[in-house]
C-alpha cells in the first residue's frame, strides 16, 4: 500500500533494511513538510506561550483551508504543483507519472504528508523503491504481479486493506429495538438522529482529525452543563423528515466505498450538514445554541435528580 501507514513506516524500515519496496495498487499524492515548523518556533521565543500556540495554530488552520479550497475550485493547478515538489524532490529522470500521479484529484482523497522528505530521500539514495502493479500472489520468493513482473522478499508488510466500523461496531439498541446507523442522520457531525445520550468522536478528512475532536469534546462539556443545569438526563436529536440525504464522507477512497452502505447519513442542510470545516464547527460547537430545537431533552417522572446520566462517548 501506499497510504499514510506506508509512507510511515517505509523510511524506518529503510534505515536498517538492505532495501524496502513498496507495492502500490495506484499512487497516493505525497506531499513533503518540515518536521519542525520555522515561524512557529520563532514566534514563540518572542511571544508568551498560549498567545504564539494560537496564533500558530489558527495560521496552520487557515492554510489548510486555503490549500483545501484551492484543489476543489482548481483541481489541476493544484495536481501539475504536488507532482511538480515530487518531481523536484526525486529529479528529472524519476518516472513520477507512474509512481506518483494519482487518477483522482487532490482531496478527493486524503493526501500523506512525509516530514522533511524522508520518503523521497530514501527513494533517492535507492534504500526504497515503488512498484506500482496489481498483486498476483504470493511466491515463495516474494510476489507476483499481475504485469509479469516478480518482486522478491524476505519480509510482506501488509499495509493497505483498511475495514471501517462505523462507532467500532459496536451493536446499538434502544428499548430492545436494534438500530441500524445506516438508516441514521448525523447531528453537527457527532450524533445520530433518533438514539439518545451517544456521542461519537470523528475528526476531518481533510484537516487535522484532532482539531473536530477537541471541538466534540468541549461541545460535550457545554451540553453536559446544560443538562445538569436544567436536570434533563436525555438529549436526543430528532430527525427532520424534510432534509435532504447526502453521503457521510465525500472521500472516494476504497476503504470508505467499501462500506458505505453502512454508515450514516449527512443532511444537506444545518444542523445534519457534516462541513469539514473548523472554523463553521467553531462558530457552531462553541458558541451555538445548545438548545437550537433539534434536540429534545427530557427528564424522567417523578422526583428531580441532581445531575444527567451520562453521556456514552465513542471515538
Amino acid at each position: 500500500g501506499s497510504g499514510a501507514t506506508a509512507v510511515t513506516i517505509v523510511p524506518e524500515m529503510a534505515k536498517d533494511a538492505a532495501h524496502v519496496t513498496m507495492l502500490q495498487r495506484s499512487p497516493t499524492y505525497i506531499v513533503s513538510l518540515p518536521s519542525e515548523d520555522k515561524i512557529a518556533n520563532w514566534l514563540r521565543r518572542r511571544l508568551p506561550p498560549m498567545f504564539a500556540y494560537r496564533l500558530v495554530r489558527w495560521r496552520n488552520v487557515l492554510l489548510q483551508m486555503y490549500f483545501f479550497n484551492r484543489a476543489r475550485k482548481y483541481p489541476q493547478k493544484v495536481k501539475s504543483y504536488i507532482l511538480k515538489l515530487a518531481q523536484q524532490e526525486l529529479g528529472p529522470d524519476y518516472d513520477v507519472g507512474t509512481h506518483f500521479n494519482p487518477r483522482y484529484n487532490p482531496w478527493d482523497q486524503r493526501l500523506c504528508l512525509v516530514p522533511d522528505s524522508d520518503l523521497f530521500r530514501m527513494i533517492r539514495e535507492n534504500k526504497a523503491s515503488v512498484v506500482t502493479d496489481q498483486l498476483e500472489g504470493f511466491t515463495d520468493k516474494g510476489l507476483q504481479l499481475k504485469s509479469g513482473r516478480a518482486v522478491d522478499a524476505d519480509i510482506i508488510v501488509t499495509a493497505t486493506g483498511l475495514q471501517l466500523k462505523v462507532v467500532g461496531g459496536v451493536q446499538l439498541s434502544v428499548d430492545g429495538r436494534a438500530i441500524d446507523l445506516a438508516r441514521a442522520m448525523t447531528y453537527k457531525g457527532m450524533m445520530f438522529s433518533d438514539v439518545p445520550n451517544l456521542v461519537s468522536v470523528f475528526g476531518y478528512t481533510n484537516a487535522s482529525w484532532t482539531l473536530k475532536c477537541d471541538l466534540t469534546c468541549a461541545y460535550v462539556c457545554r451540553l453536559l452543563n446544560y443538562m445538569s443545569a436544567r436536570r434533563y438526563t436525555m438529549c436526543m436529536p430528532r430527525r427532520d423528515p424534510a432534509v435532504e440525504e447526502a453521503p457521510w464522507l465525500n472521500l472516494t477512497s476504497g476503504y470508505i466505498r467499501r462500506v458505505e452502505h453502512m454508515l450514516p447519513r449527512q443532511g444537506r442542510k444545518a444542523p445534519w450538514k457534516l462541513y469539514q470545516n473548523y472554523a463553521l464547527d467553531m462558530l457552531t460547537l462553541r458558541f451555538g445554541k445548545v438548545d437550537d430545537g433539534t434536540l429534545a431533552f427530557s427528564a424522567p417522572a417523578g422526583p428531580a435528580v441532581a445531575s444527567p446520566a451520562p453521556l456514552e462517548v465513542a471515538a
